[in-house]
């Protein structure tokens, strides 16, 4: 055992080399960077929520935050608090157990706002829809803005569906109720 700890100290790192970057990766976290600070003034905030999925979304959303797209480095960022945020992305269907929790972050988020409801399931239930636990899809439960389809949807969808959200020509205001 002692033998193998010190040649794990004598020997160099071998860690993982970055793919070069995708030009179409580059110019989409550009545009993407240049119309929050136009539309906003400032960083797009994304709150997640998940409403109830399988986490296959999940795991498409938590690669926007790996070394490849790196979401932070074109000045969008996930936030903890629905007051910070400025989009409410929302996987899966919404389940009865979360259906008041995701109007109350619905809630709690300053307007303007934007619901995004990404992957098959958020938008209308998808394989679930006939669950005695699913309430139906994001829009049942809250207006949405933006949906994105796909099961799940690929990172490069996300953020060209966020994009999109930038490019509308105004924030859609919502009057405080579901």
């Amino acid at each position: 055992m002692r033998r193998l700890f010190l040649e794990s100290i004598a020997r160099a790192p071998l860690p993982e080399k970055l793919p070069p970057p995708d030009a179409e990766l580059v110019a989409l976290a550009a545009e993407l960077d240049a119309a929050a600070r136009r539309k906003l003034g400032r960083s797009l905030s994304i709150r997640h929520v998940d409403a109830g999925s399988c986490n296959g979304c999940e795991l498409e959303t938590h690669a926007l935050q790996n070394a490849f797209y790196d979401l932070e480095r074109i000045g969008l960022r996930f936030v903890a608090s629905p007051r910070h945020a400025d989009v409410l992305l929302v996987t899966g269907p919404v389940t009865r157990n979360m259906r008041e929790a995701l109007e109350r972050t619905w809630q709690a988020t300053p307007d303007p706002k934007w619901v995004v409801a990404a992957g098959d399931c958020a938008i209308d239930g998808g394989l679930f829809v006939r669950s005695y636990a699913v309430s139906g899809g994001v829009e049942a439960v809250i207006p949405v803005d933006l949906r994105i389809r796909g099961c799940p949807p690929r990172p490069m969808d996300l953020l060209s569906g966020l994009m999109a959200l930038l490019q509308a020509p105004r924030a859609t205001k919502h009057d405080g109720r579901p």
